[in-house]
């Protein structure tokens, strides 16, 4: 009989898979979300907590906890905190709804409002970007097309 055990070759992107999974099967059927950031930074719409509870489930398995990005195997998973990219919301989104580089493309499986929800979580808390992303921010973008130096999946 042969002993089955844990291989320690499991990757990054296979813990990445299992924590978007296990986040995503979280968060199915959710309340509607609002625009939020961590207390005490200046912002313009009600906070929520789905923000940060979905930075949490599945953003911060590849950006970790501190938004600090990866660093040994995860190299090359770029830091949010302190990320002046994040500035543009136009590239934050389109960022998270196309995918860019080793992130996946989050349409389809984040609604609009919840990618507005985790955009205005990671600009605020991390950053010191207060305005919100909202869910028109998102839309707008999204009905946009995108460049394909812009889009991780080039299905466009």
């Amino acid at each position: 009989m042969r002993k089955v055990t844990n291989s320690p070759r499991l990757g990054l992107g296979a813990l990445a898979v299992a924590g978007l999974t296990l986040g995503m099967a979280t968060l199915a059927g959710g309340p509607a979300s609002h625009a939020q950031d961590a207390p005490g930074n200046p912002i313009s719409a009600q906070p929520s907590a789905e923000g940060q509870q979905l930075y949490e489930q599945i953003c911060q398995a590849c950006h970790m906890a501190d938004a600090k990005g990866g660093a040994g195997a995860g190299t090359g998973v770029p830091a949010l905190a302190g990320n002046p990219h994040l500035a543009d919301k136009t590239f934050a989104i389109t960022t998270v709804h196309e995918g860019r580089g080793g992130m996946p493309r989050f349409a389809g499986m984040l609604t609009d409002a919840q990618i507005a929800a985790v955009l205005t979580y990671v600009r605020g808390h991390f950053n010191a970007y207060p305005d919100p992303v909202t869910e028109a921010d998102v839309q707008k973008v999204a009905s946009t097309p995108v460049s394909k130096s812009d889009c991780n999946t080039c299905v466009h």
